[in-house]
């Protein structure tokens, strides 16, 4: 096995606590060096002989860190990513990448130029639900595709205390940047770049300065029709994936655990981690040549977290390619921001 990857944590808030930390803890390809922390000192008491730096500077100042991820609010991903770079760390950056493609372009460029990887986070590729929905698509059985919809429902009707989310004043606030970002990676990893789009925007929260409604309706070719739907005001949440087919179609609410079970304190290796309930299964219904329907119930593949951050090893020991391409990130943007 190749050397495990000296890796710092720019932040150990709820990404890093909860979606980063627990796997390069535990994944044999990482040793979890460092962890910016500008307040309160947690994380060594979960992680024994973990380093707090006080700074950022302080972390990208470490010779021995190969790797930082950068986790920090949306509008600096594309300074603090650009700063790891020219200090010779590779990066994987959460989603969004950064607010604009622009940036994105630089970053590649300069990770190209230093010889080193841009990685871009997006963990919902292997969530349960997503993968289940990816194999029923995949697998063609039902069909050519006519209509697909991806959503996520949510309901908190108060103003969130995280200003770069909530003020208008600050580049890639709003629920379209934080949500909107993994819906349209889902669909683009699956079907491909779309031949056009149409955004709509909507605040209905009172006192709201940002979007907390949003769709996207892409068209792709053979007329299938793509809406991807995320709102902060839905009281029932609907199926947060609708395929149909001219041969059947397939529902699924969301469904996926591995986020609540790391926030749980349940650890990566831990026997269930990443298993759906049973009841959980989505809902396949066929349409067979004497019109007859029958109906399964599939159960989801086991979440992956893990999985991407054996990519990230790959990529960088290996020289494998990232399975979140750039091409892939900057059509994301390009729908962000238009």
């Amino acid at each position: 096995m190749s050397k495990p990857i000296i890796t710092g944590l720019m932040s150990y808030g709820m990404s890093g606590r909860v979606f980063h930390a627990p796997f390069l803890a535990t994944n044999p390809g990482f040793i979890f060096k460092a962890v910016v922390e500008r307040h309160e000192k947690s994380a060594s008491l979960k992680y024994p002989g973990l380093l707090s730096y006080n700074s950022i500077d302080e972390l990208l100042n470490d010779d021995e860190i190969e790797l930082i991820v950068v986790n920090t609010p949306n509008f600096t991903h594309f300074d603090f990513a650009k700063r790891a770079l020219q200090a010779g760390k590779h990066v994987l950056i959460e989603k969004p990448a950064a607010v604009t493609g622009s940036e994105v372009k630089i970053l590649f460029e300069l990770g190209r130029l230093l010889n080193l990887q841009v990685m871009i986070y997006q963990n919902r590729r292997y969530n349960s639900d997503f993968l289940a929905v990816k194999e029923v698509i995949e697998s063609g059985r039902l069909g050519n595709l006519i209509e697909v919809h991806f959503r996520i429902d949510r309901y908190r009707m108060a103003i969130g205390n995280k200003q770069f989310k909530e003020s208008k004043e600050i580049p890639g606030n709003g629920l379209m940047y934080d949500l909107g970002s993994h819906l349209i990676d889902g669909a683009i990893s699956i079907l491909g770049k779309p031949l056009s789009y149409i955004k709509t925007t909507a605040s209905h929260r009172p006192g709201s300065q940002v979007d907390d409604y949003f769709q996207f309706h892409l068209k792709y070719p053979n007329q299938l029709n793509v809406y991807l739907t995320g709102s902060l005001l839905i009281a029932e949440p609907e199926y947060g994936f609708v395929v149909h087919g001219t041969s059947g179609s397939f529902v699924k609410m969301r469904a996926d655990v591995q986020e609540a079970q790391l926030a749980a304190n349940v650890m990566p290796l831990d026997a269930g981690f990443g298993i759906e309930e049973a009841e959980s299964a989505g809902k396949l219904v066929l349409i067979g040549h004497d019109n007859q329907k029958t109906v399964e119930w599939l159960l989801s593949p086991k979440g992956a977290y893990n999985q991407l951050f054996d990519e990230v090893n790959q990529s960088i020991r290996n020289h494998s390619s990232f399975p979140v391409s750039e091409e892939q990130i900057l059509w994301q943007l390009e729908m962000l921001e238009s």
